[in-house]
């Protein structure tokens, strides 16, 4: 990857909706060698996918928790039942296997503290394996960015 490459991959993160023909005016060349470009980063992976980032309290997402879990068992198939089991809760946006004091944080987004409390009580309390849930309710968003400081 060079210097044109992060360039380009810096445009498209600011700005996935960018054209081709922009991001060319932008570094001064063509389009087809920049199209080609897209194209080699998208198959070699750096691109991993477009998408549109919503704002999640016009949608009815008020409430975003940090919950800390811990497992009982850690063994392997442990493990992986728990990271297969989690995914279907659509309430989980994020989830990390972590080292430390306990085993996951999962990102969790709610309409409120009623549905926050309704998915702790019968959803992830529905898993086999847990032995402590600790949640942190976000008071104030200080950065909420997601773009890779690509050097």
């Amino acid at each position: 990857m060079d210097k044109t490459d992060r360039s380009i991959l810096n445009l498209l993160q600011k700005d996935g909706k960018i054209t081709i023909k922009e991001i060319a005016e932008r570094l001064n060349l063509t389009t087809t060698p920049i199209f080609e470009r897209v194209k080699k980063l998208e198959r070699e992976g750096y691109i991993k996918s477009y998408k549109a980032i919503l704002d999640r309290k016009k949608a009815g997402l008020q409430l975003m928790v940090f919950c800390n879990v811990t497992l009982n068992l850690h063994q392997t198939d442990y493990l992986k039942k728990f990271e297969k089991d989690i995914q279907q809760f659509p309430e989980v946006v994020e989830c990390y296997h972590v080292a430390g004091m306990f085993d996951y944080l999962i990102k969790i987004y709610a309409e409120d503290m009623e549905s926050y409390q309704h998915f702790l009580s019968n959803k992830l309390a529905s898993l086999e394996n847990i032995s402590k849930v600790q949640s942190s309710f976000v008071m104030t968003e200080v950065k909420d960015f997601s773009f890779l400081p690509i050097p």
